[in-house]
C-alpha cells in the first residue's frame, strides 16, 4: 500500500505566453517538489487566460505546450492530479454560486485587476471577476495549502473570504484553505528589472530556440560601473544568475562583484551556459512530448478524470446546501 500523502495542494498556471524562469523558479519546480510528499492538484488555467488571450489558436497551442514543459520537467501524472481547467466543468458552475454572494466591494479592493487595467490590458468582466474562479479552482477540490508568491497573495485572501461567508450562510461546506507564503521577497526579476512577466515581454523562455533565449540573456539591464569598480549586486543579472548556484557558488559570485575587473558581458554569457545546462535533461523529453499529441491528450484525460471525480463531490455539497439540488 503507498504511503498516504500529507495534505492536499493546489496550484495553476495560465498558458497566456510561452514558460519563462518566472514561472519555473515561482511556482513549476515547487509543484514538482509538493507532488513527493503531499496529494497535488495541478492544473492549467485556461479559462484564466481568456481575460487577456482571445485568440483561439495561440490558446490552444499554449496549453498544449504548457502541459508538455510541466511534464518535461517531472510532473507525474500518476502520482498527481494534472488537468487543463476547462476539461472540469463543476469549476464553472461553483464559480456561479460563489459570485452570487460575492460583494462587489470585496472585487473592487482587488488590487491585481488595476495593475492588469494599468499594464493597458482591456477591462472585461473576466478580468474583473477572475479572484471568484480562483475562489472556484481552489475550493472546488478541498484544497487544503495554496501555494502563492506575495504577489497573488490577496487573491487568496479573498478565497478564504468568500469560503467562510459561504460557511457562515450555508454551513460548513467547504474547505478553508491555508497558504503558504514563498519564503522569498524577492520578485523573480525580468531582463528589463521589472518582475518577469508576460505581461511585460521581459522573459527569458525555459524552452525556446538556444538563440532566443542567448539574446534575452544578453539584454539584461546593467548599469556603467567602470570595470575597475565593485558591482551593484542587488540587479537583475546577479539574482538571477544565483538561481542557478549553490550557496558556496553564490558566495564566490558575491566576492567577483565586490572586487575589480569583472565584466556583465561574462556574467551573462555564464548565466546563458548555465540556463541551457539546467534544462538541458529536459529537453529531449519535452521534443518527445511535442511529437506524441495523442499522448499528452490522454495524460490530460486521465487527469481531468481523477479531478472531475473530486470536483463533483464538492459540487455535490454545494448544491444540497444551497437549495440548487432541491430533489
Amino acid at each position: 500500500m503507498a504511503p498516504k500523502k500529507n495534505l492536499r495542494v493546489l496550484s495553476g498556471i495560465q498558458p497566456s505566453g510561452t514558460l519563462h524562469l518566472g514561472n519555473y523558479f515561482g511556482m513549476m519546480s515547487r509543484m514538482i517538489q509538493y507532488q513527493r510528499e503531499n496529494e497535488l492538484f495541478c492544473f492549467i488555467a485556461n479559462y484564466h487566460a481568456l481575460t487577456a488571450l482571445p485568440d483561439k489558436d495561440t490558446l490552444a497551442q499554449n496549453t498544449f505546450y504548457a502541459a508538455c514543459d510541466f511534464l518535461a520537467l517531472g510532473m507525474d501524472p500518476e502520482q498527481s492530479t494534472f488537468w487543463v481547467q476547462s476539461d472540469v466543468p463543476q469549476v464553472t458552475e461553483l464559480t456561479w454560486v460563489l459570485s452570487s454572494m460575492t460583494s462587489v466591494g470585496l472585487m473592487d479592493r482587488a488590487t491585481s485587476y488595476k495593475d492588469k487595467i494599468s499594464q493597458g490590458i482591456t477591462a472585461n468582466m473576466g478580468l474583473f471577476s477572475y479572484p471568484i474562479l480562483m475562489a472556484a479552482d481552489i475550493l472546488c477540490f478541498d484544497t487544503q495549502v495554496v501555494p502563492v508568491g506575495h504577489d497573488q497573495k490577496q487573491h487568496l485572501e479573498i478565497t478564504r473570504d468568500i469560503a467562510v461567508r459561504f460557511n457562515h450562510t450555508y454551513g460548513k461546506t467547504l474547505v478553508i484553505p491555508e497558504p503558504d507564503i514563498e519564503k522569498t521577497t524577492q520578485l523573480l526579476p525580468g531582463i528589463d528589472g521589472q518582475k518577469m512577466s508576460k505581461s511585460y515581454h521581459n522573459t527569458i523562455p525555459i524552452f525556446a530556440h538556444e538563440k532566443v533565449i542567448r539574446k534575452q540573456v544578453m539584454s539584461i539591464v546593467t548599469d556603467a560601473t567602470p570595470i575597475d569598480q565593485p558591482k551593484n549586486k542587488d540587479t537583475p543579472l546577479f539574482h538571477l544568475y544565483s538561481l542557478f548556484l549553490d550557496e558556496t557558488e553564490q558566495k564566490e559570485l558575491a566576492q567577483r562583484y565586490d572586487g575589480s575587473g569583472l565584466r556583465y558581458g561574462d556574467i551573462k554569457l555564464e548565466l546563458f551556459d548555465r540556463i541551457m545546462d539546467h534544462f538541458s535533461p529536459f529537453r529531449e523529453k519535452r521534443d518527445q512530448l511535442t511529437a506524441n499529441k495523442k499522448q499528452v491528450h490522454d495524460i490530460l484525460h486521465f487527469g481531468a478524470e481523477k479531478a472531475n471525480k473530486v470536483a463533483e463531490s464538492v459540487l455535490d455539497r454545494v448544491r444540497s446546501a444551497t437549495g440548487i439540488g432541491y430533489f
